[in-house]
């Protein structure tokens, strides 16, 4: 998908749809929406079947201003804009199927809402090099995959698995029930990531930047691991976390 530069502080519209029935069309395409943004304040026949669509599909849109709208294109957006995906999302019984046929341990990394564009691009950079099976999102509240993030992680969002999941404690639940450990990598742990055995199918949960991992995902955890910090400064950013505890994975499982 091209992304071009529209000129300076204009966004770019090269990933963008907009208009009502544009949208729905897209939809029935089955082309890989990212988001969409409705106006707030408007009713209609078309926009109520919009929001039943996405609804149905798992895609998350959000009621915005009309000025909003209006930044991002001076088009007759007719009160709905949508964004399309640069990837094409992955079904997660595939991948962890597939993993198990294949005679691999499946190494998949999880992410409770990481929201920074470039944070999440740069953990995608490093899974796609440890050769993680696949990386797993909420469908909100989770950082928005764009032409940002696909340029942050190098490329790599174009060959690793992503799989976009409507209920994040589901998916959870599902990679236990089909006999992966979850490990929670959290400053709050007792035991570090060198005193745990890393080799078994594993899905490491990895929290946000702001206040890491949501408890009720701690709950569902098999393990609680950290990151053993020596200096002042008790935390790691999210993307350096992920590097550190991937590769302690590929280590143990090489070596």
């Amino acid at each position: 998908m091209e992304n071009r530069k529209v000129g300076k502080g204009r966004p770019n519209t090269a990933n963008m749809v907009y208009g009502t029935r544009a949208i729905i069309e897209s939809l029935d395409a089955d082309r890989e929406i990212e988001r969409v943004l409705i106006q707030k304040g408007i009713q209609n026949d078309l926009l109520t079947e919009l929001a039943r669509s996405l609804s149905s599909r798992g895609i998350p849109f959000n009621r915005v201003p009309l000025e909003k709208l209006n930044r991002l294109t001076k088009k007759n957006h007719q009160g709905a804009i949508a964004f399309i995906s640069p990837i094409v999302y992955q079904n997660l019984d595939n991948i962890i199927t597939q993993a198990f046929e294949s005679g691999r341990n499946p190494l998949v990394l999880v992410l409770d809402r990481v929201t920074d564009v470039r944070n999440f691009g740069a953990i995608a950079r490093t899974a796609e090099c440890a050769g993680v099976d696949a990386i797993v999102i909420p469908a909100k509240g989770g950082a928005q995959i764009n032409a940002d993030a696909v340029k942050t992680s190098a490329g790599g969002l174009n060959h690793i698995p992503v799989c976009r999941e409507d209920n994040l404690k589901q998916a959870i639940d599902y990679l236990k029930q089909s006999g992966l450990t979850i490990i929670a990598c959290t400053e709050k742990a007792d035991r570090s990531i060198y005193e745990t055995d890393l080799t078994e199918p594993l899905a490491i949960l990895m929290g946000s930047e702001e206040d890491g991992i949501s408890p009720a995902y701690l709950e569902k955890s098999s393990r609680q691991v950290n990151i053993p910090m020596f200096g002042k400064i008790d935390s790691l950013n999210v993307s350096v976390s992920s590097a550190v505890i991937l590769y302690e994975a590929i280590r143990q499982r090489t070596t």
